[in-house]
C-alpha cells in the first residue's frame, strides 16, 4: 500500500443549497463555488449528495410525482456532457481538486453518483451508489462492480475516497473502502435533520449520520469531510414536501470535519446557513492513530476474516 502524504492539507466542505431542479444554475453556482473554494486557498472542495441537481427530497412524502421526476431527468447530469466538462474546466483553471455528489443522468436512467476531478481537471473516479437508500429506489438504479473503485491518489493531496449517505451503514463496502487506504474521506449527505424525539428513525437525523461519519473516521484512521445541503423554504415550496416527515422545514445544513479518531476539528454553521467550512488536515495525524489501530494492517486477522469482492462492470448487453 501506499503510506499517506505528509504535510498539511487544506479543504473546503459546502454547506450551501442546490440550485433545484435546474441544471444550469447548478453548474453555474457549482462553478462559483469551485472558484470561491480556490481563493480562500482550499485544495480540494467536497460536495454534497446530489448536489446537481439538489437531492429529490419529495420522494419522503410521495412516492410518485411525473411532473417533478420528468423534470429531475431533464436537469440531472450526465457524466459525458458540456456541463460536466465546465466543471473540469472551473478546477484545471484554479487548481483545485473537487469531489462533486450529483444526480447521474445515463440514457435517462438515474443513479447517485460521485466524482473526484483532480486540480488538472481530470476525472479520476466516477462512481455510483450501490443501493438506493428505501425509496430512493423509486428514482435511482443500482451501481456496478467498478463502482468499488473508488480510492485515487491525488497530487499534494494523498489517496482521497468517496461513499455516499447510509453507504455508510455497509461494513463490507466499508472496509473494501478502507483496504483503499485513504487519507481523506468525502462523505456525501443530504440535508440532515435533528431527531424529532418521536418514532421517525434515529438512525436518519442529522445526530445519526453524523455518528456514521464519525465511526467512519474512527475505523479508517481518516480525515472525514461530512458534506450536507440546506434547504429553504423556497425549496420546501418548490419540491412541495411541506406536508411531508421529512424536509418539511428550512434546515437541513449539518456539514463538517473529523479528524482521524473521530474528534470534530471543525465549528459548526447554524442549520439554515450557507457556507464553506473551511480545515487545515495534519495528514501526520493518520499515523499516529494507526500506531493505535489499523482495521486493514496490524489490527486486522485474515487468517479468521477477510473479503471478497467482485468489481466487474456488469452491463446489461455482454459480449
Amino acid at each position: 500500500m501506499t503510506p499517506p502524504n505528509t504535510g498539511t492539507v487544506r479543504v473546503a466542505v459546502t454547506q450551501f443549497e442546490p440550485a433545484w431542479l435546474d441544471l444550469q444554475k447548478s453548474v453555474e453556482k457549482t462553478c462559483r463555488l469551485i472558484r470561491e473554494a480556490a481563493e480562500n486557498r482550499a485544495q480540494l472542495v467536497a460536495f454534497p449528495e446530489c448536489w446537481i441537481p439538489g437531492y429529490p427530497a419529495w420522494i419522503w412524502t410521495r412516492h410518485i410525482d411525473f411532473d417533478l421526476s420528468t423534470a429531475y431527468i431533464q436537469n440531472s447530469l450526465s457524466v459525458d456532457s458540456p456541463e460536466m466538462k465546465r466543471i473540469c474546466e472551473t478546477a484545471a483553471e484554479h487548481g483545485i481538486a473537487v469531489v462533486l455528489g450529483f444526480s447521474e443522468n445515463y440514457n435517462n436512467s438515474l443513479y447517485i453518483a460521485q466524482a473526484i476531478i483532480d486540480a488538472q481537471g481530470a476525472i479520476r473516479v466516477s462512481r455510483r451508489k450501490l443501493k438506493p437508500t428505501h425509496v430512493e429506489r423509486t428514482v435511482f438504479g443500482d451501481a456496478s462492480g467498478g463502482s468499488l473503485k473508488n480510492v485515487v491518489e491525488l497530487e499534494g493531496i494523498g489517496r482521497v475516497g468517496a461513499l455516499s449517505c447510509w453507504e455508510h451503514t455497509q461494513p463490507l463496502l466499508k472496509y473494501h473502502t478502507y483496504h483503499q487506504n485513504e487519507s481523506i474521506h468525502v462523505a456525501a449527505w443530504p440535508p440532515l435533520y435533528a431527531h424529532s424525539g418521536g418514532p421517525d428513525l434515529y438512525s436518519m437525523s442529522s445526530e445519526g449520520c453524523r455518528s456514521l461519519s464519525q465511526t467512519y473516521a474512527i475505523e479508517s484512521q481518516t480525515f472525514v469531510l461530512h458534506a450536507t445541503a440546506v434547504l429553504s423554504q423556497a425549496g420546501v415550496d418548490k419540491l412541495q414536501t411541506g406536508a411531508g416527515l421529512a424536509m418539511n422545514v428550512p434546515g437541513g445544513g449539518s456539514s463538517a470535519v473529523f479528524g482521524p479518531d473521530g474528534r470534530i476539528i471543525s465549528k459548526d454553521l447554524p442549520s439554515t446557513e450557507e457556507g464553506f467550512i473551511y480545515a487545515d488536515l495534519p495528514l501526520d495525524d493518520i499515523l499516529k492513530t494507526k500506531s493505535f489501530l489499523d482495521v486493514c494492517g496490524h489490527y486486522s486477522r485474515p487468517d479468521l476474516l477477510w473479503l471478497g469482492i467482485d468489481d466487474r462492470e456488469k452491463t446489461p448487453v455482454g459480449v
